[in-house]
C-alpha cells in the first residue's frame, strides 16, 4: 500500500472552481484499479494551500491513474486553477 500527497496552490478567488475540479477528479478515481481511498484537506488560515491524501494498491495502480487519459482530462480543468505546479510526494509504510 503506497500514499500520495499533493500540494496545489489555487489562484486567489478561485476556491469554488477549485473544490468542483477536484471532486470530480476524486470521482473519476474512485474507478481507478488499484485506488483505495483518498481525502482532501485545506491549511487551516491559508485557503489557497490544498492538499490531497490518496491512497494506492501498489506503486503500479499510482502510475496507471497518473499517466490514463481520464486524469489528463479532469486535469485539464484543475491546472489552470493553479499558481503553480502540483507537487506529489510518494509514500510507502516503514518496515521497523
Amino acid at each position: 500500500m503506497i500514499k500520495i500527497i499533493i500540494e496545489r496552490r489555487i489562484m486567489p478567488g478561485l476556491g469554488e472552481e477549485y473544490e468542483e475540479a477536484a471532486r470530480e477528479a476524486m470521482r473519476e478515481s474512485l474507478g481507478a484499479r488499484g485506488f483505495v481511498g483518498g481525502e482532501s484537506l485545506v491549511e487551516l488560515g491559508h485557503s489557497d494551500r490544498r492538499v490531497m491524501i490518496t491512497k494506492w494498491r501498489d506503486l503500479r495502480a499510482w502510475k496507471e491513474w497518473y499517466s490514463s487519459e481520464t486524469r489528463t482530462r479532469v486535469m485539464q480543468r484543475l491546472l489552470p486553477l493553479l499558481t503553480e505546479e502540483e507537487r506529489i510526494r510518494i509514500y510507502e509504510p516503514t518496515t521497523y
